[in-house]
């Protein structure tokens, strides 16, 4: 019997792909159990030999110096008991009291053991089992589909282990059948009532730099780096790769001859459309090797906050930086960590020339200013027309003097610099001046002429 309890460890053990060890430990754990069931007893152990398989059964306390509390009074016992049985019983220490008959169990005590230790080797292999995928998380597995949900797909990944494939880590350019072999990118591993369960996905951009690490020797030996990655499942990828080997092109190597390499990605991705791009340490230089494939003629970094490029590119090349839906130049923002703005050199130059054209304001002349301070050093009043043209001496003239005084018929009697002001100065001024000016002296006149013809 003892044989066969071996032989069925080892069974086991290859089965389950549990360690011996543990399987033992396992046992144990799971007969001590029944036993103290059967027998309403908490102080029963279980020692099993794992050459012989002999079974031993026996009572044990630990024991202890502090006073005993009511919760452990089945467990352990005072150090001067425990010395009764041990003399050299240390406090802490597993005091075996007595050893029990094995074959006394009873059918009931052995179905209720079998049941027991069922369930812990099924917990144990559990544990295996996650301790094994555990390890994975960030890994590129394969899995089979097994069933279609309304929100995820259910891959089997052997050993009774499920991975899920919720819809919104699917590409929406791939469809799925029964039994196909689907790579995935673990993103968790979580325990579950039914055992561990994966939780993958195939939108995620580890999922891309996986598939690169297998496609490229050197990407997976370290040769060439993938530095960052900008991913639109289904749609769009721009990878950014540099070397750490002197001499060795990052692009050609990642890309491969006549993009072999580069090809067998997209055909896993299921035709998603894959940018590789050379990394820069330079930022301006990344920014427009990132726009590719448009060409840029200038890039200003703006640091910010937030930091920013300014991006010039050709009339021509505006729409393809941009991309359809504004998907290139998004990309290249996560790419680059920098806001992009992308204008055109014909925007940029029509912008500049408005700026150069724009005259600068001049100060205006207030009249009525003029009118209220028209006054010498001495205090006495200044002729109003002085007090104008001294004014207007210091302001440019807005228009020419032939246009500007069409009607300052009034304005001719004056003195010549009278006249200048007057023509230089808009029409209402003009009348004003002259109106002012002019002193009420003809009137004076005819009548003294009247009078001398009378006499």
């Amino acid at each position: 019997m003892s044989r066969d309890f071996v032989g069925a460890l080892l069974q086991l053990n290859a089965e389950k792909q549990v360690s011996r060890e543990q399987l033992i430990r396992t046992v144990e754990d799971a007969i001590a159990a029944a036993y103290r069931r059967v027998a309403n007893e908490e102080d029963i152990h279980v020692q099993i030999d794992a050459d012989s398989g002999r079974i031993r059964v026996y009572r044990a306390r630990i024991a202890a110096t502090d006073p005993i509390e009511e919760e452990q009074q089945l467990t352990h016992f005072t150090l001067d008991e425990a010395r009764q049985h041990k003399a050299d019983a240390i406090p802490g220490e597993l005091v075996e009291i007595e050893e029990l008959d094995g074959d006394t169990f009873g059918r009931i005590g052995a179905q209720t053991a079998k049941q027991v230790v069922l369930q812990r080797l099924r917990e144990a292999e559990r544990d295996a089992v996650f301790d094994q995928f555990a390890d994975k998380e960030g890994e590129l597995v394969t899995g089979t589909v097994n069933r279609v949900e309304p929100r995820a797909m259910i891959l089997d990944m052997g050993k009774g282990v499920e991975g899920v494939l919720a819809t919104t880590e699917q590409s929406p350019l791939e469809h799925y059948r029964i039994g196909q072999n689907v790579k995935a990118y673990v993103l968790e591993v979580r325990r579950t009532p039914r055992g561990p369960a994966l939780f993958v996905s195939r939108t995620h951009k580890g999922f891309l730099k996986r598939l690169f690490e297998l496609e490229v020797p050197e990407i997976h030996n370290g040769t060439v780096e993938i530095r960052a990655i900008a991913r639109e499942a289904g749609s769009r990828s721009k990878v950014a790769v540099g070397s750490r080997q002197e001499g060795l092109d990052p692009v050609g190597a990642t890309v491969g001859q006549r993009g072999a390499r580069v090809q067998s990605v997209v055909a896993e991705l299921g035709g998603e459309k894959i940018d590789v791009i050379p990394w820069n340490d330079d930022r301006a230089t990344f920014v427009a090797n990132a726009l590719s494939p448009a060409q840029v003629l200038s890039v200003e970094i703006d640091e910010g906050p937030p930091p920013r490029a300014n991006v010039t590119v050709p009339e021509r090349m505006l729409s393809l930086a941009i991309g359809r839906e504004g998907q290139n130049a998004r990309l290249a923002a996560r790419l680059t960590g920098l806001r992009i703005d992308i204008r055109s050199d014909v925007s940029v130059a029509e912008a500049k020339a408005a700026a150069s054209r724009e005259p600068a304001p001049a100060a205006p002349v207030d009249q009525v200013e003029l009118a209220q301070e028209s006054m010498d050093d001495d205090g006495a009043p200044v002729p109003a027309v002085e007090a104008i043209e001294s004014a207007v001496a210091t302001k440019p003239a807005k228009k020419p003097a032939a246009k500007a005084a069409p009607k300052a018929t009034a304005a001719a009697t004056k003195p010549r610099a009278s006249r200048a002001k007057a023509a230089a100065e808009p029409e209402p001024v003009a009348v004003a001046v002259a109106a002012e000016a002019a002193p009420k002296k003809p009137r004076a006149r005819k009548a003294k002429a009247a009078d001398e013809v009378a006499s």
